[in-house]
This record gives structure tokens, sequence and C-alpha cells, in this order.
């Protein structure tokens, strides 16, 4: 994949395929996870690398948290972009309505509940944010996110449990 890029040094280069390397698959598995289709997973992971490689510069380390999550968060942007212009495309061949079931103002407040708990990560530090969005933004196990971030799974949990525990406090002291 890198011949078809040009790149300004021999480091971007060897950055690059670092990354390309270590983050191909679990970029594949979140494109998966979020569209269900193999083939347009590989695409959306394809899409992710050409963002990469014209953002490589924001990328210090790239072994660093906030290089996974930087990484993470363009395939999964990538993968909804097309995931809607997917159901864009459904939406105009068949027409549906919304199920009975489909409560508009619980729907509301769980957009607003998950909006705030997203802005409230920044109070937990990068330690429980990133164990954290990991497990629940990204849908890893303990195991994968263990291995990411070279720490063991009992610590994966101990650093979930008490990511829950300050969330829930905070969403307390909002009531």
């Amino acid at each position: 994949m890198t011949m078809l890029f040009v790149f300004p040094s021999e480091s971007e280069r060897d950055k690059f395929e670092f990354i390309f390397h270590k983050y191909k698959k679990l970029m594949l598995h979140k494109a998966y996870g979020i569209l269900r289709d193999y083939s347009l997973a590989e695409d959306a992971a394809s899409e992710a690398f050409i963002r990469i490689y014209k953002n490589l510069h924001k990328i210090d380390d790239p072994e660093s948290n906030r290089a996974v999550a930087f990484i993470i968060t363009i395939v999964k942007n990538v993968s909804l972009t097309m995931l809607k212009q997917y159901k864009t495309v459904a939406v105009e061949e068949y027409d549906y309505d919304l199920p009975d079931s489909f409560d508009l103002e619980q729907h509301t407040i769980s957009q607003l509940n998950a909006e705030y708990i997203y802005h409230q990560l920044d109070e937990l530090g990068d330690e429980l944010k990133s164990v954290f969005l990991l497990k629940y933004a990204y849908d890893l196990s303990h195991k994968e996110i263990g291995k990411m971030l070279g720490i063991s799974e009992n610590n994966v949990t101990v650093r979930l449990h008490r990511a829950k525990k300050k969330l829930a406090a905070m969403l307390q002291s909002r009531d």
C-alpha cells in the first residue's frame, strides 16, 4: 500500500507502514462492526488509510493511546459515512415507516445523555478514557484492549470499573 503514496521522508514512510501493519486488522474489525459487510469494511479501511496518510503529521507516536484513538476515529467516521450513504440508497429504494414502538422522546433523551457522557469523558483522564472508549465506542474485548495498550486484561477490567464509577458519580451530581 505504501507504494501508492509519496512520503516526504523515510521516517514518515516507516511510520505509515508501522500504522498499516499494526492497525489494519483493528480497523477492519471496527469497520465490519459498523457496516456488517466485509467488502464494504475493506473499502472503509482503505479510505481510512488514505485519510491517515493525509493527516500523518498529526501522529507523533503511532503506538500512543492518542494515535490509536485518532486512527479508530477515522475508520469509524469513514464507516459511518458509508453506512449513511448505503442507508440513503436503501431508503430511496424502499419506503419505510418508523415502527410503532419507536419513542421519539426516549430516543432524544438517550441521545442527550450520550452527548453529556461523551463530554464528561475528558474529566476521566487519558488512562480511564482510552479504555472506556475502546470498550464502549469501539466494541473491543478486554483482551484486545489489553494487548493494544500493553496492560493485562485484569487491569483493563479495573480501569473500566473506575471509569464507570466516576461517570456514574458525574451523572448523579448532574441530576
